[in-house]
């Protein structure tokens, strides 16, 4: 059985929900990401910031990176998967919330991330192809 800690990137590392965009972008271009996660003050998941929400969210409408929180970017219940979980269970969970980018959690600590870039990787030619109709396709 493949599972999602066979498959992810291993590495990933949160960033507090009380840090500045301009940090996360730091961190960004250090790491070579377009995402992080984000954590609360006890370390677990509280959202996920990428690239593209500095950007849209903050830099577009005039807002100062330097004074907004990733915190203030985080909407929603984020979603991650238990490094245990099987392959099925990870395309099921990308595919039935629209998301290519999914944390992999172990004994309640991050211990990586799973993209599209991973799903590539370890996926049929057909798999993939399925995958990535489920998720692109208009709704």
């Amino acid at each position: 059985m493949t599972t999602a800690a066979d498959i992810m990137h291993a590495g990933a590392q949160w960033i507090p929900a009380t840090e500045t965009l301009d940090r996360a972008a730091e961190l960004m271009r250090r790491l070579d990401v377009g995402v992080l996660p984000v954590s609360d003050a006890n370390e677990r998941l509280c959202g996920i910031v990428t690239d593209r929400d500095i950007v849209i969210k903050c830099v577009a409408k005039g807002m100062d990176p330097a004074r907004m929180t990733c915190g203030d970017l985080c909407e929603g219940t984020p979603r991650w998967i238990d490094a245990g979980a099987d392959v099925s269970e990870v395309l099921g969970e990308m595919e039935s919330h629209r998301i290519k980018r999914l944390p992999v959690i172990k004994d309640k600590k991050l211990v990586g991330m799973i993209s599209e870039a991973d799903l590539a990787q370890h996926l049929s030619e057909e798999e993939l192809a399925g995958f990535v109709e489920r998720v692109y396709a208009k709704r």
